[in-house]
């Protein structure tokens, strides 16, 4: 199967990480693919890809006419695709040699409609030792409790999830008011949107690989506990939003509570009190503020929202 890679980019200051995700694509042993890189809207860079890429056969480069935001260019960039699949990389990951091999696996032996990999983390600057596995999600590395081996899922991550190009066609591609709907710009789940879609139209699910891997670079205010206890209040706000938005993307973010508060949380104390450490403490405790940061914005979502549906209903 011939898949094309989309890359969008728009920061001068990400050149190093961008190039090093453009050379993953253009070194994957899988030889049917081509690497369409997308520039929102910034002319100088574009005419710095193009000095770089843009004399190779595998690589199409444009330029949108202005900024448009990450969905509308990954939009832009399948129609410009040739491939029978569309995959989506971010400028600061890099694809696994095999990670198209491994899709294009996912669509031959289960008859995909979409196929997503697991993403790993690459810790630029250590890895910081309070941050518990379960919430991995929030710096963009899959987590504790997601989908354990190859199996159907609503989504994977946006910077490691692909579709047959005449489904995404289908589904009109990615909704372009998430982030923005109704001036909303702590929405966040352009990836979940669509595969909640994906399932009401198809019935089907977005099929994991977790061999199909991408590693996401977790850069230094990543790890930063404020940081990580505002990127978890906005998560659960997003994840409220999409459930009133959309009733039915909200399963497994049900499935992974129930773990979290029944599995997880009791594990960790049991070890705590079994063998106690310090970076056990560290991470029990992490692990109940963030958990307390998603219970916050889920409920500022619940109470914003229900005002936003109340006003569509009268309108």
């Amino acid at each position: 199967m011939r898949i094309s890679v989309v890359l969008c980019t728009y920061d001068p200051a990400l050149y190093d990480a961008f190039r090093e995700a453009a050379d993953s694509v253009l070194a994957q042993t899988h030889p049917d693919r081509e690497l369409v890189i997308v520039i929102d809207g910034n002319r100088d860079l574009a005419e710095r890809v193009e000095s770089d890429y843009g004399d190779r056969e595998d690589v199409l480069v444009h330029c949108n006419d202005r900024n448009r935001g990450l969905l509308a260019s990954r939009n832009k960039g399948t129609e410009l695709a040739s491939g029978e699949a569309v995959a989506f990389l971010d400028d600061d990951a890099v694809a696994d040699l095999e990670w198209l091999a491994e899709l294009d696996a996912a669509y031959e032996n289960h008859d995909a409609l979409a196929a997503g990999g697991r993403m790993t983390p690459e810790w630029i600057a250590g890895e910081p030792r309070f941050l518990p596995a379960e919430f991995y999600f929030l710096v963009g590395v899959t987590h504790r409790g997601f989908a354990e081996g190859p199996r159907e899922v609503r989504n994977t991550f946006g910077s490691n999830i692909s579709f047959r190009r005449d489904v995404f066609e289908n589904l009109e591609g990615f909704d372009t008011a998430i982030g923005g709907r109704k001036g909303d710009s702590h929405l966040q789940g352009g990836e979940t949107e669509l595969g909640a879609r994906l399932r009401t139209e198809y019935g089907r699910g977005v099929q994991y690989n977790p061999d199909a891997l991408v590693a996401h670079k977790v850069f230094d205010y990543r790890t930063d506990p404020i940081w990580l206890a505002k990127r978890a209040l906005w998560q659960g706000y997003s994840k409220r939003a999409m459930a009133v938005l959309l009733p039915e993307s909200g399963g497994e973010e049900s499935a992974f509570l129930g773990r979290l508060l029944t599995e997880f949380l009791p594990g960790r104390v049991r070890r705590l009190i079994g063998e106690p450490s310090l970076e056990r403490a560290e991470e029990l405790l992490a692990l109940l503020v963030l958990t307390a940061c998603v219970g916050f914005g889920y409920v500022y979502g619940a109470v914003r929202y229900a005002r936003f549906s109340q006003a569509v209903s009268e309108g």
